[in-house]
């Protein structure tokens, strides 16, 4: 009965991991939903300790932080195009780490622990 429900729960918890990267996304198209991702992270990111499902809401969170940092970098730095440059590029790097992320998820892998 009690693997019953350590199934249910990781099923749960893998529903509840796609559910945030495909929030993230829909932030290329409705931007506020990666604000709803990054804070059920947080939430539900005690849910989730132990397992392969940690490294992938890491893997999340870091990429939305990483993203923020680069997107204000290239925003101050329009003014001397190299912004466009460094949005571009980090408008790249997040389509490859949520892309990265989903497939390693749905391959049951956890991601890179570095």
């Amino acid at each position: 009965m009690n693997n019953i429900a350590t199934t249910e729960t990781e099923k749960s918890a893998i529903t509840l991991t796609t559910v945030i990267y495909a929030l993230y996304a829909a932030s290329y198209f409705v931007g506020v939903t990666a604000i709803v991702a990054i804070v059920m992270n947080y939430v539900k990111q005690d849910d989730v300790a132990g397992t392969f499902l940690e490294s992938h809401f890491r893997w999340q969170i870091r990429t939305f932080w990483f993203g923020v940092l680069w997107g204000m970098l290239g925003t101050i730095t329009m003014v001397f195009m190299i912004g466009w440059l460094i949005l571009a590029a980090n408008g790249i790097w997040i389509i490859y780490r949520i892309v990265k992320g989903w497939l390693r998820l749905n391959d049951g892998k956890s991601m890179y622990t570095a």
